[in-house]
C-alpha cells in the first residue's frame, strides 16, 4: 500500500527570515505568500522494515526528513516508512523547495497513516520542520503570524488570479541553507532588528492589499520587503550574496516593464532566481523580456495553485 502527496512551493510575498528563540521553528517575523501551481514536489509513502528516504532518486540520509518523523512518532503510532520525494524543479536554490517538500511529506504520512489531522494542524507541523512549508498546506494567498503561528488562507487563487515568471538564473544549490543563514543574520546583522521590528507593518499592510486586490499597493510592499531582507543577508558577516549579475538585471528589467505600464513586480527569495508577478494581461510581455537577459537560463510561467492534497500515484 502506498499514498500520494503533492504540495507547491509558496513565494513570499512579504518576506519571513530569522526565528524566534522559542521552541517549534517559531518565524521571527510575519509572511504572506502565493501558492503556485505548475513546480510541484510529490511524495510517496510506503510501509518498510525500516526508515528509507529517496530524494530525487538518490537514496539520502536527510537529519530534517528524519526530524519531522521523529516529530510527528512523538505524538502518533506510525510504523518506518519508505519516503520517496521527487521535485519537477530545482532542489534547494531558491525555489522552495523545502516548503513544499514537508507540506507534502505531512500531507503523505497523515493519510498513509490514518492520524486524521486537520490542515491547521498539519500547518503547524509543516512549520515545525520547514518554515515557510506551513503555507503549502494552502493554495491561493496565505498568511503566516502571530500568536500561533498557523498557516491562514486569506484568498483563492480564483478570487485574484495572477502569473508569475520565474526566471532561472542558476541550478546550483545554494552556498549557505537559509537556516544557517538566519543565525547568521540574527548573529550579525546590525539591520536584523530593524527588519523584524517593520516588517508586522509590512504584513499588515500587505493582507489590506490583497483584501481589496490592490496590485500596485501589494507590489509596492513586496519590493519592499525583499530588498530589506537582502540587504540584512548582505549585511551579515560573511555577507550572503544570493544574487547573480542576471538577477540584477531581471529587477531592472522588472522596473523598466512597470515604467512602461505593465503590471508587474519582482520578488526574490534566498537564492538567485527572479520571480516576476504580474497580472494575466501582461504574462507575455514579462516572459518575452526576461527570457532574452543574458545570464537566464530558462523561465518558467505558471499561476496560483491549491494546497497540499492527495493524488493518485
Amino acid at each position: 500500500m502506498t499514498t500520494t502527496a503533492v504540495a507547491h512551493p509558496n513565494i513570499a510575498l512579504i518576506k519571513y527570515w530569522g526565528k524566534q528563540a522559542l521552541p517549534g521553528n517559531i518565524p521571527a517575523t510575519p509572511s504572506l505568500s502565493i501558492t503556485l501551481d505548475t513546480l510541484s514536489s510529490t511524495t510517496t509513502v510506503s510501509d518498510s522494515a525500516t526508515d528509507r528516504i529517496v530524494l530525487d532518486g538518490r537514496e539520502v540520509d536527510d537529519p530534517k526528513i528524519r526530524a519531522c518523523l521523529t516529530l510527528l512518532r512523538g505524538a502518533f503510532d506510525i510504523p518506518p516508512l519508505e519516503i520517496v520525494s521527487e521535485n519537477n524543479f530545482p532542489t534547494a536554490a531558491g525555489l522552495a523547495s523545502s516548503a513544499s517538500g514537508f507540506a507534502a511529506l505531512v500531507t503523505a504520512v497523515n493519510a498513509h497513516c490514518g492520524l486524521k489531522m486537520s490542515e491547521p494542524e498539519r500547518s503547524v507541523y509543516a512549520r515545525r520542520a520547514s518554515g515557510s512549508a506551513a503555507r503549502s498546506i494552502y493554495g491561493g494567498f496565505v498568511g503566516l503570524a502571530g500568536p500561533d503561528w498557523i498557516a491562514e488562507p486569506l484568498l483563492t487563487a480564483e478570487a485574484w488570479p495572477l502569473n508569475v515568471v520565474i526566471a532561472i538564473t542558476d541550478v546550483e544549490r545554494k552556498a549557505v541553507s537559509s537556516s544557517a543563514g538566519m543565525h547568521a543574520s540574527e548573529e550579525t546583522s546590525p539591520y536584523y532588528e530593524p527588519w523584524v521590528r517593520t516588517t508586522a507593518d509590512d504584513y499588515l499592510a500587505a493582507r489590506s492589499a490583497v483584501t481589496d486586490r490592490d496590485f500596485a499597493a501589494l507590489g509596492e510592499l513586496a519590493e519592499l520587503s525583499c530588498l530589506k531582507m537582502h540587504g540584512v543577508m548582505q549585511s551579515s558577516r560573511p555577507a550572503m550574496i544570493y544574487w547573480r549579475p542576471a538577477t540584477i538585471a531581471c529587477m531592472h528589467a522588472v522596473r523598466a516593464l512597470r515604467a512602461d505600464g505593465v503590471d508587474v513586480f519582482f520578488t526574490i527569495d534566498a537564492g538567485p532566481q527572479v520571480k516576476a508577478v504580474c497580472l494575466p494581461e501582461s504574462l507575455d510581455v514579462v516572459a518575452a523580456r526576461l527570457a532574452e537577459l543574458p545570464g537566464v537560463l530558462t523561465t518558467h510561467a505558471v499561476g496560483l495553485g491549491d494546497g497540499a492534497r492527495l493524488v493518485t500515484p
